[in-house]
């Protein structure tokens, strides 16, 4: 690697997301010269990569606090891509904090180029923001105590739920509030690591945040005989990487990216290394790929990436 500076969801579902996501980087490419950013990496030799804390696998920090994740090594191989089409094979990264709350104004203000987290990618952020092809499908459940006899949505009636400030799952849980009258009270934290923590403390009755988030975060903290994931799905999630949009060339590196992750068969060796090895932190997530993720990464070896 480069040097550094600083669960079920329905198959046709998934595919339709994995063409739309590629669909809307495409229809941004063409047009001659360096996009904004790439013009920017090119003079300053620099690429931003926005990072969670506490989003595993997917990007989080290990025992040195170094960032790391499968939406960084997806993100690295992006550099390498953007390193080729600016012509400098020796671009360096410079790893930027980002939360939930303030991910998307990063990308807008220019304060990180790709934002390697845990992203839903979904028609109103698509306002704003570019995404990558599909990267992962997750949905909403709850995080309840092993002792809980939270079982499903509809046993929250007058409970708490936390939820961290600016997911999808805020409105997720507002939806499901709304459709049954639970007269929940709705909370937020900061990050993951908070929302978990208040549960952890007595302060909310359930956590509700993406499945393979709750997974990720009690292996972390080895809490598997203390916490359980539960209830059906209350929203569908699929993630990209994300990046400012109206730029043609940028969005066509990232889309090539994929593509040629696919076409190397790449992606589900990638996809096992942080969802089903043992992490670099010492855990042990042991989530095999759904069939119509495979399928989703089989779509991007089928088809050719676009090219400037």
């Amino acid at each position: 690697m480069r040097q550094t500076l600083g669960r079920s969801v329905p198959a046709c579902g998934l595919l339709l997301v994995a063409c739309l996501l590629t669909t809307a980087a495409s229809a941004q490419t063409g047009g001659e010269g360096l996009s904004p950013t790439l013009a920017n990496i090119k003079k300053t030799h620099v690429v931003h990569l926005g990072y969670r804390e506490a989003s595993p696998p997917f990007s989080f920090l290990d025992q040195a606090n170094r960032p790391i994740g499968y939406s960084l090594e997806l993100c690295e191989a992006i550099v390498d891509e953007i390193g080729v089409e600016v012509d400098d094979a020796n671009l360096k990264i410079e790893y930027v904090k980002v939360t939930s709350d303030d991910r998307i104004p990063a990308v807008l203000q220019n304060k990180i180029d790709l934002e390697c987290g845990s992203t839903t990618a979904n028609a109103e952020r698509a306002k704003q923001v570019a995404f990558s092809p599909l990267m992962f499908v997750a949905g909403t459940k709850l995080m309840v105590p092993k002792a809980s006899n939270i079982s499903a949505a509809t046993d929250l009636k007058g409970k708490t739920v936390v939820v961290t400030k600016g997911t999808t799952n805020e409105q997720a849980m507002h939806n499901v509030d709304k459709k049954f009258s639970l007269g929940l009270n709705i909370v937020t934290a900061g990050d993951h690591e908070q929302s978990y923590q208040m549960v952890v403390d007595g302060k909310a009755d359930a956590f509700a945040t993406d499945d393979i988030l709750l997974y990720g975060l009690i292996v972390r903290h080895k809490a598997q005989d203390k916490f359980k994931v539960t209830g059906d799905y209350l929203s569908y999630d699929p993630y990209g990487i994300m990046f400012r949009k109206g730029e043609p060339q940028l969005a066509a590196v990232v889309e090539r990216t994929f593509h040629k992750l696919g076409s190397n068969r790449d992606l589900i060796p990638l996809y096992n290394k942080w969802f089903v090895a043992r992490l670099p932190t010492g855990e042990k997530l042991n989530v095999p790929i759904s069939p119509q993720l495979e399928e989703a990464f089989h779509v991007l070896n089928d088809t050719e990436g676009t090219s400037n």
